[in-house]
């Protein structure tokens, strides 16, 4: 069972124990309240047949405070075994989820927006912790307290009453029951239309920018102004749909009244049952079926519910990355041996790519845009897992690695820069976790940072904005190649590391990265031929494959396609208005 509830409703197996001990809670506490109804049929009976002395007042007495102590030590217990629980489980789901999403592969997010993961981490995770305190202990509670009524019922009084009383119960739930279905497309429908609209608001603050550029906000505006109509109405059709069910389900509940009264006047009349039995099966059903139709709209935001637990179930299921935490590597070269690769959509990436990038030399990847280039950079950190083939670091295959180990033998500079909001010194030091502040400024100064840095009004510890939007492109950049100088990894990956930069600081870094580089593998992603003029071994790359790899020397020589496409650049370079 525990397993169970832990995939239905995404809780760890402490939180699924915690919400079996939550629903007995429940169910004690309601039965508890169901003692007063005994102890007012015990004294209208004791008063019927005159029987009230004394000692029978005394009893009440003291009963009535017992049930006063029961009501409030059992609410207490209740209300710790629900809420504080369930907000326990709820910090735990949310760091559950971190965690997984930090272990998964990046195929995975390629298949997810920004505003869908952020919806599971915070809206999910808030909706499954408002059913795991409100709807289902109470549900649970309240299903389990009336069958415990109502078989004590059947077995201690006239099973006709209780037939009569308690016939709307189970209708009453199916109805709800069988609208579940359609509700649970109704809810996906409306998750669709929410992360539309995320989606579009995202976009809009993400690109301002071009947007008043080009004289586009009204346009744009009007589009997203659509998609909130959208939201609105998919919500208004989902709570028309719920309502529909569940009221009607609630009108059953009230027929129940009637029954009762009908069927206990004639058992009344006819002398099968005595007026206080009369007159205590209508109490229950006037404290009976308030409490089931608080349940019916319980159980209907449950069934509601289990979109997001689908959606939360299936990030904590998905399959991770593992692997030895211990490397046995000889040295840092990296080999891609006949290693074919497809996206999510099957198709074809790369195709029997095989060659090596070796220590202590420059391996450039160029080759005509969506040749595969980024690709092979990402397959040798890890980030994704090869389909054929294998890739090796040090004789060692990668896929045996667990990621965050292989990580630390790579220092990355991504064509994308992403930057903190917070201080030039923080960002760079996110290359080396306690790094001094003294080797965070040299690893500035080897990146050629001093230049824009001293200019800084606090210098290092100016705060650089969101994403770095104080700074320019170039400036950026070079905050990236610092974090890289810093972390000081036996492997470098350089994804178009120079694109942002003018011409002089190009030359600085590339110095600078001769420095950097002695002993150590790199592999870098360039379209500018001047960028790699000096580099050791160059892999072209196109459609997939290796078309021709070779020294530059070695590929000028004849008609190759590297040739072609240095000669193209500097047609280009020459190029004038």
């Amino acid at each position: 069972m525990i397993e169970k509830l832990q995939h239905k409703y995404a809780l760890s197996r402490q939180g699924a124990a915690d919400m079996i001990k939550a629903c007995f809670c429940v169910l004690i506490a309601n039965m508890v309240l169901m003692l007063p109804a005994g102890i007012l049929y015990t004294l209208i009976n004791d008063m019927l047949n005159k029987d009230l002395g004394k000692d029978r007042i005394s009893f009440y007495a003291i009963a009535s405070v017992i049930i006063l102590i029961l009501v409030a030590v059992t609410n207490y217990i209740q209300y710790n075994a629900t809420f504080l629980t369930t907000y326990r489980e709820s910090g735990v789901r949310r760091t559950a989820i971190a965690e997984k999403l930090r272990k998964l592969p990046l195929s995975y997010f390629g298949k997810k927006n920004l505003a869908d993961l952020t919806t599971n981490i915070m809206g999910d995770c808030a909706m499954i912790e408002t059913a795991s305190s409100h709807w289902i202990p109470e549900l649970i509670g309240a299903l389990g307290s009336v069958t415990i009524v109502g078989i004590s019922l059947f077995a201690f009084f006239d099973w006709r009453m209780v037939l009569a009383s308690f016939w709307v119960i189970p209708v009453a739930f199916a109805i709800v029951t069988t609208c579940s279905g359609a509700e649970k497309r109704a809810v996906r429908k409306n998750q669709a239309v929410k992360m539309e609209l995320s989606d579009g608001i995202q976009e809009c603050l993400e690109s301002i920018r071009d947007l008043r550029a080009n004289n586009a906000e009204n346009s744009y505006m009007d589009e997203l102004d659509g998609k909130i109509k959208k939201v609105e109405k998919m919500a208004l059709f989902t709570e028309l749909k719920m309502a529909v069910y569940v009221n009607s389900a609630a009108i059953i509940l009230k027929i129940g009244m009637g029954t009762t009264a009908v069927v206990g006047g004639t058992l009344f009349a006819k002398g099968d049952i005595d007026i206080l039995t009369f007159f205590m099966f209508l109490m229950i059903v006037s404290r009976l079926y308030a409490p089931m139709e608080i349940s019916l709209q319980n159980f209907a935001a449950i069934i509601a519910t289990g979109i997001q637990c689908e959606r939360l179930d299936e990030v904590l299921s998905h399959e991770i990355q593992t692997g030895s935490e211990q490397m046995s590597n000889t040295g840092y070269d990296i080999t891609f041996d006949h290693v074919g690769f497809k996206y999510a959509d099957d198709t074809d990436v790369l195709k029997d790519v095989s060659f090596t990038a070796k220590q202590g030399e420059v391996t450039a990847l160029i080759g005509p845009s969506g040749g595969g280039k980024t690709t092979i950079s990402r397959l040798a950190a890890r980030f994704w897992d090869v389909d054929e083939g294998k890739i090796t670091l040090g004789g060692e295959d990668v896929s045996k690695i667990d990621p965050e180990t292989l990580l630390k033998s790579y220092s990355i500079v991504f064509q994308d820069v992403t930057l903190f909001n917070n201080s030039v010194m923080e960002n760079i030091r996110i290359g080396k976790s306690g790094a001094t502040d003294e080797e965070v400024m040299e690893a500035a100064r080897l990146a050629n940072c001093d230049e824009f840095v001293n200019m800084l009004p606090e210098k290092y510890n100016t705060n650089i904005g969101e994403n770095g939007s104080e700074l320019s492109g170039g400036e950026r950049q070079r905050i990236s190649i610092a974090r890289a100088f810093l972390k000081d990894a036996p492997v470098i990956l350089l994804d178009e590391a120079t694109a942002s930069l003018d011409a002089e600081n190009e030359t600085a870094i590339q110095e600078a990265l001769s420095r950097l580089i002695k002993n150590k593998t790199v592999l870098i992603i360039a379209h500018r031929m001047r960028t790699i003029a000096n580099a050791d071994n160059i892999v072209v790359l196109k459609d997939g494959v290796v078309a021709e790899q070779g020294s530059p020397e070695f590929l000028s020589g004849f008609d190759s396609l590297y040739s072609r496409m240095t000669k193209q650049q500097l047609i280009s370079q020459n190029w004038k208005m």
